[in-house]
């Protein structure tokens, strides 16, 4: 929904000043609180933000008041997030670490690293050994548990086979820098409360014993993200009252839940904006071309859906235009896969009009490939 407060700021935006991103960050805080608040029943999970869905230094600080702690996945990302929130507390995932990154989580003070192999582990401890540091640490494990309905399954690269897993468990008995804290598992993104719920009881029914054997007391569950939205109806929600009463019952005594969504908790609280340079007809449809593409908004491409959008009217007289009819919305990238939208009813359409993306507040501009054709980058607005 592009809500009154984002039409009259986008609407005094000059064709110079577009395309843009606008981001709500008073009504984005109050979502995450909202957030918080349902997860607060007595055995509700931990709540860290996935800085990957949108690293903003806006964004972070908006949310930064309602979350315990911030989810990096880069070398990159820490040294962002560290460098905007100082005393966030900070867990360290993702495949592929390089020596360099471990060093700066070590030397960071990263809460938590998120182990991924045995020789990530090995590694780790061997940089721990060498600069005398200590870190906690969570062991990814990656199971072949429920997925149906998933937008995406996180196998292959992702976290270790149970089967792998145990070679870990020799690594850390030879290496005192280092404790084991728990595990750490995110097996699927784009589900319902219902559906993640099933999964993560799956992932603690195997995890409870596998960390009871290996000693570890008070042990710590990173149920990671994967809350669903749905790009096709942008009035939908996650249903976080269920889904923060569904884990709570899920806690065991002693125990430590935590999650990372990060999708959820910003995407309906940033849009795209930009202007229509012409539209036009070819082989029997109609086609609007507009400023920007999706070097700035790849999301629509990368998920294969049509992103929602509103036209906000600001045409002179004598340009091309449209009428009640269906039309594609396309960037100015040399490719035919530069499109916003596929064959989407409007009423009305012409050069000049504005079109406003919703759901733009993550993967959008972060995961876009900004370079190709080196046009300008977007403006950023604020409302606060």
């Amino acid at each position: 929904m592009t809500t009154p407060s984002v039409r009259e700021l986008v609407g005094g935006l000059p064709p110079e000043g577009l395309p843009a991103y606008v981001y709500d960050l008073a009504a984005l805080g109050e979502h995450v609180a909202g957030v918080r608040r349902a997860l607060a029943a007595p055995g509700g999970p931990e709540l860290f933000y996935a800085a990957k869905a949108n690293p903003d230094a806006g964004i972070l600080r908006a949310v930064a008041p309602h979350v315990h702690g911030i989810e990096v996945a880069s070398g990159g990302e820490l040294a962002h997030v560290r460098g905007v929130l100082p005393d966030a507390r900070i867990a360290f995932g993702g495949p592929g670490k390089t020596d360099g990154e471990l060093r700066a989580a070590l030397a960071l003070g990263v809460e938590r690293i998120h182990v991924e192999s045995p020789y990530e582990l090995r590694r780790l401890a061997g940089l721990a050994a060498g600069e005398g540091r200590e870190a906690d640490l969570l062991l990814r494990v990656n199971l072949a548990a429920e997925r149906r309905g998933a937008a995406l399954a996180m196998a292959g690269p992702f976290g270790m086979d149970p089967e792998l897993i145990g070679d870990c468990l020799g690594v850390l008995a030879g290496a005192p820098h280092l404790r084991l804290r728990g595990i750490h598992a995110h097996l699927a993104s784009g589900l319902r409360a219902e559906a993640i719920v099933r999964q993560q009881r799956e992932i603690l029914a195997w995890a409870r014993p596998w960390l009871a054997a290996a000693g570890v007391a008070r042990p710590e569950y990173n149920l990671g993200g994967g809350m669903g939205v749905d790009y096709g109806d942008p009035a939908a929600r996650f249903d976080w009252p269920g889904y923060g009463a569904a884990i709570a019952a899920l806690a065991g005594p002693g125990e430590t839940l935590r999650i990372e969504p990060g999708r959820a908790l910003s995407v309906h609280y940033g849009w795209y904006v930009t202007d229509v340079l012409d539209v036009k007809r070819a082989h029997g449809e109609d086609h609007a071309i507009l400023r920007g593409g999706t070097h700035h908004l790849r999301t629509p491409v990368a998920k294969g859906h049509d992103q929602p959008f509103e036209v906000i009217p600001r045409h002179a007289a004598g340009v091309p235009s449209l009428a009640r009819t269906s039309v594609t919305l396309v960037g100015q990238l040399c490719t035919p896969k530069d499109v916003f939208a596929r064959n989407r009813p409007v009423e009305a359409l012409a050069a000049g009009d504005l079109v406003v993306f919703q759901m733009a507040g993550a993967y959008a501009w972060n995961i876009s490939h900004h370079g190709f054709l080196m046009h300008p980058e977007p403006a950023v607005h604020y409302l606060s």
